[in-house]
This record gives C-alpha cells, sequence and structure tokens, in this order.
C-alpha cells in the first residue's frame, strides 16, 4: 500500500509541477531580451546631404545613451513588428521605419514597430516646441515678428517683419501649416534659438522622452537631431493632454489678422484625415530629406481614442495619410477584440513636474496607477495568480481521490 501511495504522489507533484511551468512560461518569455540591437538603435540613418554637419569651430554631438531597460515595457526594445500574441499582422502597403499606434487614455501600446529606433522628426517636432509654447507663454500674449522670422527657410504662413501676432494665432501657424517663420518668431520670443532648443530637450528629458534631441525648433534637420517613434507617442501623449493643442490641431480653417502691412492670413490644416476619416481628432505632418515623411494623427471610436506616429514612411504607393488610417484601422480592430497591450506610454518625470501643464498627468503615463496599465489589467481581471490557485487546489482534490481509491483498492 505504501508503494501506491508513494507512487501516486509522485505523480500528482509531476503534474503540479508541470502545470506551473506551462502557466508561468508565456510570462517569462514575454520578458525575454531581445536577440540583439535594432538597426538605428543610437542614431539616425546617416543623413543625405549637407544639413546636419556642424557650424565651423563646433563639434557633431555624440549619439543620445541608449537606456539600459527599454522605455515602455521590454517588447519596446524588440526589433520589427511589435503585435499581440495571436494578433494578425497590419495591412500591407506601410512604408513607414518605425511606428506606433497607442490608446490616448489608457496609455497602453497596442502595437509597433522598431519603437525606439533613432529617426528625425521632421516638423513632428513642433509638437515638443508647443508644450514649451503653452506652458511659458499666454494665449493673448503679443508676439512681434522680426526680420529674421520672416525670412526662415520655409515651409512658411506668411509673418510679416514688424507684424503684432498673439502666440494663440502663431499656435495655429505652427501646428496646422507648420510654419517655420512661427517656430523662429517662438524661438525670438522664448529667448532665442539656442535657449528655446535647450527648453524643447529639457522637456524631453523631463517627461521621458530619452531617444530625443532637438536640433532646431522647426524640425529642419540639424546637427544631433534625433527621435523615436515612441518617443513621439510619448510627446503627442502629453500634448493632448494640454486643451490649447488639443484644440489647435483639431481646427481645420484659421484666419490670421492683417498685420504689418500684409492681408490676413488664411490656415488650412495640413492633415488631410481631419474631417475625412471618421473622429479624427487632429494631428501633425513632417517632411524633410534626411527624415522623409513622417506622421502623427488621432481618432476617436466608440469611445476609444487612438493615435499613431510613423516616422520615415514614403507616399509611395498609398500617400502617407492613407497609410496611417489603415493603421488606426488595425488598431481600433485589436482593441474591439480586447487584444493585450505590447507596451506602454511611460512618463519618468515625477507628478509634480507636470503642474505647469496637466497635473493629473504623473508618472505612470496618465492612468493613475503606478502598476500595470488600464489597458493591461482588464485583459485578465481573474489574474494569473487567480488561475495557479484555482488549479492547484483542484489538483490536491485529484490527488486526494486517487489517493482514497488506491487505498480502498490495496484493502480489498
Amino acid at each position: 500500500m505504501h508503494s501506491v501511495v508513494s507512487r501516486s504522489l509522485k505523480v500528482f507533484a509531476t503534474t503540479l509541477s508541470a502545470a506551473l511551468l506551462a502557466l508561468s512560461t508565456p510570462a517569462l518569455a514575454a520578458a525575454a531580451p531581445p536577440p540583439g540591437p535594432c538597426a538605428n538603435h543610437q542614431a539616425p540613418p546617416p543623413p543625405v546631404d549637407t544639413s546636419e554637419k556642424p557650424a565651423p569651430g563646433k563639434q557633431l554631438p555624440p549619439p543620445l545613451a541608449v537606456p539600459a531597460q527599454p522605455v515602455g515595457g521590454p517588447r519596446m526594445a524588440e526589433c520589427g513588428l511589435i503585435t499581440p500574441d495571436g494578433a494578425l499582422n497590419p495591412p500591407d502597403g506601410n512604408t513607414a521605419a518605425s511606428w506606433v499606434v497607442q490608446d490616448l487614455d489608457s496609455g497602453a501600446i497596442v502595437a509597433a514597430k522598431d519603437p525606439h529606433a533613432r529617426q528625425r522628426p521632421a516638423s513632428l517636432i513642433k509638437t515638443l516646441l508647443a508644450l514649451v509654447v503653452v506652458t511659458q507663454l499666454q494665449p493673448q500674449q503679443v508676439i512681434v515678428a522680426t526680420k529674421e522670422d520672416a525670412e526662415q527657410e520655409c515651409t512658411c504662413v506668411g509673418l510679416a517683419a514688424g507684424g503684432q501676432y498673439t502666440v494663440d494665432q502663431l499656435l495655429h501657424g505652427l501646428l496646422m501649416h507648420s510654419g517655420n517663420d512661427v517656430a523662429h518668431a517662438f524661438a525670438t520670443a522664448l529667448g532665442g534659438v539656442d535657449t528655446t532648443v535647450a527648453k524643447m530637450n529639457a522637456t524631453a528629458a523631463k517627461i521621458g522622452a530619452l531617444d530625443t534631441r532637438a536640433a532646431t525648433p522647426s524640425g529642419l534637420d540639424g546637427p544631433g537631431m534625433s527621435t523615436s517613434a515612441y518617443d513621439l507617442s510619448l510627446i503627442f501623449h502629453y500634448a493632448m493632454k494640454q486643451p490649447e493643442f488639443a484644440s489647435v490641431v483639431a481646427t481645420k480653417n484659421f484666419e490670421i489678422p492683417a498685420a504689418g502691412g500684409k492681408p490676413a492670413i488664411p490656415i488650412f490644416n495640413d492633415n488631410k484625415l481631419l474631417g475625412v476619416y471618421p473622429g479624427f481628432l487632429g494631428g501633425k505632418t513632417g517632411f524633410t530629406d534626411d527624415a522623409r515623411h513622417t506622421y502623427v494623427g488621432a481618432a476617436q471610436r466608440q469611445g476609444k481614442r487612438l493615435a499613431v506616429v510613423m516616422l520615415r514612411a514614403e507616399q509611395k504607393p498609398t500617400k502617407v495619410v492613407d497609410q496611417a488610417a489603415k493603421l488606426l484601422d488595425y488598431g481600433f480592430a485589436l482593441e474591439e477584440d480586447r487584444a493585450a497591450p505590447v507596451g506602454r506610454i511611460t512618463y519618468q518625470a515625477p507628478a509634480a513636474t507636470a503642474a505647469n501643464g496637466d497635473p493629473s498627468v504623473a508618472a505612470d503615463g496618465g492612468t493613475g496607477n503606478s502598476g500595470t496599465s488600464a489597458a493591461a489589467a482588464k485583459d485578465d481581471p481573474f489574474g494569473v495568480t487567480g488561475w495557479i490557485i484555482t488549479l492547484v487546489v483542484f489538483l490536491i482534490i485529484v490527488g486526494g481521490f486517487v489517493v482514497g481509491h488506491q487505498r480502498k483498492k490495496a484493502t480489498r
């Protein structure tokens, strides 16, 4: 009888160990380190022109340090497509070298491709400049455009030297039409180009955009310019919490009043999904020869707000905005299927640093929780621990039944 019971207990222990290992293995596999560094994990691809050549007497800045732990979760260090387990791949035809689809409310990253690869932002860096503007300048503050502001390399809205404009008017020109003359006017008002770039980089570092270094206020390429799809998703997530920013990017038409001897300036939003894609909330476009096409846009559907960032994209075989629309559709489909997030937007700064912008923005990415994001928590409300406990109890009962049955059989 003793040998029968011993064998039964050994079988029970083996079964229990195997079950516990099966439950724990997926979690361990998800956290496994990537096989090696991804392309452009330290710096963007080499420039195609001389726009990033340092000024005489200055050195090219070294690449930004790569964090030991990827910001946003372990999977953010992976190369190539990063999608939920079992999910279909995104639609064909997307040309972006890097992209991220995020939930603007929970901070969950729905899917991504090379999210921390270092790329160039082009005019998407104006979202970072706008963050500095809305936290340091008042909407009705008047800025007088200088001759240097008016003579910037365009795209420009057409500011007149000596013209008087409010911050709010200029913000529309900055975000709707990507005015480089407006970016320079803001830089002048904020203390000069070098000071403004330093403020932009300090803001990026403060909120945890560790792949980002602005070289110019406008997004024109310059020495050391760097960002990533993850960082621009984080910056846009933060910016959309600022009411003034969110209102401007959602504006389709605007007019800057006549000033400095020039007539009124009509402004039309460059983001072609506005008014076309259902529930579109606004965004930003960009292009330089080195950065190629860059894009950020957000939309709302059935109470869900998603945003997409695309870097180093091309206008063929389809327009970048159409590629972005398909990524948004893909993200909404994953959300509808309650797919598990692959990462999350994580602010590195303490909540106190957000006081000038949105005091509700905390170090947890705006969810109010210091642990798993709300999107991740909803996927398994019972939890892995609950299932393990249930299985253990079940196996103990089965084991007891087997031992009892063997004892009865042995006494017959």
